[in-house]
């Protein structure tokens, strides 16, 4: 991986980051210049705008604001966009419609950089998912579809157990074994490895098998 930080998260209900996950964050963002969201509505601009300074005030709260922060939807030409992830201290996957924000990525040019890109980079939600390398799509295609690949790991946030989607997701991790995220849960990645904070579960072969660490 090229990132110096990957960041995977499932959601925080609270609009809080857990103190775990901030001293993670607060130790690899010494130097916080420029962060740039990438929707996952990208047609709703007003709720972009909204929901990306709500974001970045989760970091400001904690001692952590950037000096200025930017939104990638559909207003965003694909040259606008490449430059702002390129000169990004932090790129950070938003939560929506993982299929939206995939195709917008695609759309603006945007996988090339985001692999090359030696960020720290983060997602939540359906930004989360799509970082993997495969994606698993439960409400149309209830299938696979190819995400970034920036680790090899399949997530699915919002992961309740005895919630509807539990059985669809227990027989899709026949094909590719999925970690079903808690919210307020984080998986980080770099160099020296993985951190896994929070509740997750491993589902694999049809079963869960057992805390996901």
């Amino acid at each position: 991986m090229n990132a110096k930080l990957l960041g995977f998260f499932s959601g925080f209900p609270t609009h809080h980051f857990t103190d775990e996950i901030a001293e993670v964050l607060r130790e690899n963002l010494p130097v916080r210049g420029r962060l740039v969201f990438i929707s996952a509505w990208p047609e709703d601009h007003a709720r972009n705008d909204e929901d990306s300074d709500g974001m970045h005030q989760m970091f400001a709260e904690r001692g952590m604001g950037f000096a200025s922060h930017f939104v990638i939807d559909r207003r965003t030409s694909p040259a606008e966009a490449a430059e702002l992830v390129r000169a990004a201290g932090c790129v950070f996957l938003m939560g929506g419609d993982p299929v939206a924000q995939m195709a917008l990525i695609r759309d603006l040019g945007l996988v090339s950089p985001l692999r090359e890109s030696r960020a720290v980079i983060l997602g939540v939600s359906a930004g989360a998912m799509n970082m993997g390398k495969q994606v698993a799509e439960i409400w149309d295609s209830k299938a696979f579809y190819e995400g970034l690949g920036l680790a090899d790991i399949t997530i699915k946030s919002h992961y309740t157990e005895g919630d509807w989607f539990v059985p669809l997701l227990k027989e899709l991790s026949r094909a590719h074994p999925i970690v079903a995220m808690e919210d307020e849960s984080a998986i980080f990645l770099d160099g020296d490895g993985k951190r896994a904070l929070g509740r997750m579960w491993l589902l694999d072969g049809g079963e869960n098998r057992g805390a996901y660490r």
